[in-house]
């Protein structure tokens, strides 16, 4: 079922949560998102196939090399991005989406508009890191 938005929606706390105008809107999101990433990564992949360094001067040289290792670290996180946002759109069509993966209570719009690919809520998050951090100290 093809649900169209209205023009400049957005969703709001006042709405039931998760209903299908608010689950496509995630949804558009999350593939506006993976896009972008995709694009980048494939200028990336371009500007680094163009050739060697050929800088003459050594500290230009390890100037562009350092800048190719940023680059490269930078899309590595990107995948990683698409990947998560990959198992957001997977819940979208589950019908999970929008809710704790801990506690099945609903991580809220105004998390979900910050970081469409949350998966707890923020109490939830807050316990888990409080929990890597006390074992982390082990």
């Amino acid at each position: 079922m093809m649900i169209s938005l209205p023009p400049d929606y957005q969703p709001t706390e006042d709405e039931e949560f998760m209903n299908p105008i608010q689950v496509e809107y995630f949804r558009q999101k999350l593939l506006r998102w993976r896009a972008d990433l995709i694009r980048e990564a494939d200028g990336t992949l371009a500007s680094l196939s163009e050739g060697g360094i050929l800088e003459a001067d050594i500290t230009d040289r390890a100037s562009v090399e350092t800048d190719r290792a940023l680059e490269l670290r930078t899309r590595d996180r990107a995948r990683k991005l698409v990947s998560k946002i990959d198992q957001a759109l997977v819940r979208i069509e589950l019908g999970t989406y929008g809710y704790c993966e801990e506690t099945d209570e609903p991580i809220g719009i105004r998390r979900l508009q910050a970081r469409p690919i949350a998966t707890m809520s923020i109490e939830a998050q807050e316990r888990h890191e409080k929990m890597e951090r006390v074992h982390r100290d082990d």
